[in-house]
């Protein structure tokens, strides 16, 4: 059965200003089903967590229910679900204990590909412990981060690789299976973003090799927290700094402060909206999500495909990057105008794009791009058109040659 567009874009009220949101790397609109389970949860009696009153066991139970929709987004145990408010900060606070235990000699393998939330927290981990840097590197013409080299950067003393499962700049999906083969061999652990890679297809946490996996709500239209996963002995083998009052079980043990029990709300019924994306589906929420995904997975697909065979049609126009796989994500330039001025001239005709390094620091710096001013990201959404996608281009048209000359 064909992907139901118009069922799917009208549960989301954003949608209904008008505007084109090809954004979606940089954070996704929000399903009304979560804006519905956050204000429910707002209005309702909710206080700290404890089992003695109706309020305390309401904030336990939103914990629970977000842990576990989350373990059932990624195929995961609830009780190895650590939950933040962003994969960078999760990233930084397992850096840290992590990098407790590392010693000068050893390794850490990180990648030109990724996101610097994937980068940077490993790095300042290592340069504190005097553990070696080694670099994962990107073929600069495909935007492949070749699996094989890891066979070279990893050895006895390696204690992490860092790998992202999408790039959220030029969509790369590395092997992050073949990958983790190498990095089990030695012992290494494996830290796995799946900021990008989540919100675009049926993710399993054993399937890709992941020791853990980090992912945000945000970007698969939920609110703004976060999640880090991994197999609850994991957790319990490790001792994150803490204060003396926290609790010292697992997973909580990783979690600083009160959450925000409202947004866990959120986070829950954002699962849960990407459940029903194919209404078909039957199952368990787990069945139905890798379906629904699956779907939508199909329908972006699509797009992708109608854009990058549109923007190869324009010669004004340079795409970064040719992956063999790739979320729909795509980025590019085009000749004449800064990222920043197409920004702005898309924005005033209702698009939505971001512009810059995204955060995708290391391959910026290595295409010559960062310094003047990156790329213009379009990133594509289950909420995305066919209709869009061709506007787009229209548009795009525009700009590279205002008086119609350019083949369209």
């Amino acid at each position: 059965m064909p992907f139901d567009i118009a069922r799917t874009r009208a549960a989301y009220p954003a949608l209904t200003e008008g505007f084109v949101h090809f954004d979606g790397a940089g954070g996704t609109q929000t399903a009304a089903g979560v804006i519905d389970a956050v204000t429910d949860a707002m209005r309702s009696a909710v206080g700290n967590r404890s089992a003695a009153n109706v309020a305390g066991r309401r904030s336990l139970e939103l914990v629970a229910q977000a842990r576990s929709a989350v373990a059932d987004l990624l195929g995961a145990d609830p009780a190895g679900v650590v939950l933040g408010p962003s994969a960078t900060a999760l990233t930084y606070t397992l850096a840290r204990t992590l990098g407790a235990a590392w010693r000068p000699g050893d390794e850490v393998v990180v990648s030109r590909l990724d996101h610097d939330a994937n980068v940077r927290p490993w790095v300042q981990a290592a340069e504190a412990a005097g553990a070696t840097v080694r670099w994962a590197e990107v073929d600069r013409h495909t935007g492949e981060l070749p699996a094989a080299q890891y066979a070279d950067l990893v050895g006895e003393r390696t204690r992490l690789v860092a790998v992202t499962a999408g790039s959220n700049a030029i969509g790369t999906m590395p092997d992050v299976p073949a990958i983790a083969k190498i990095a089990h061999a030695v012992g290494a652990l494996v830290y796995v973003d799946g900021v990008h890679s989540v919100p675009h297809g049926p993710t399993d946490l054993a399937s890709l090799g992941a020791d853990v996996l980090v992912t945000s709500a945000y970007k698969w239209s939920g609110p703004h927290l976060a999640a880090m996963v991994a197999d609850p002995a994991r957790w319990a083998a490790l001792r994150p700094a803490k204060l003396v009052p926290s609790s010292d079980a697992v997973p909580d043990r990783f979690e600083y402060g009160t959450p925000s029990f409202p947004l866990l709300a959120g986070v829950a019924a954002a699962v849960d909206h990407l459940a029903g994306l194919d209404p078909d589906a039957v199952g368990d929420r787990r069945a139905r999500l890798r379906a629904g995904l699956a779907a939508a997975q199909a329908h972006e697909e699509a797009l992708l495909d109608q854009l990058l065979a549109g923007l190869a049609q324009r010669p004004a126009i340079t795409v970064y990057g040719s992956p063999a796989r790739r979320c729909p994500t795509v980025s590019f330039r085009v000749a004449g105008m800064s990222p920043a001025a197409v920004q702005e001239a898309l924005g005033a005709a209702g698009f939505c794009l971001s512009v810059g390094d995204y955060y995708a620091y290391e391959y910026f710096q290595l295409m010559g791009l960062r310094d003047s001013g990156g790329a213009v990201r379009a990133s594509i959404y289950h909420y995305n058109t066919a209709d869009e996608v061709d506007r787009l281009l229209g548009e795009l048209d525009a700009l590279a040659d205002p008086a119609g000359r350019m083949a369209g």
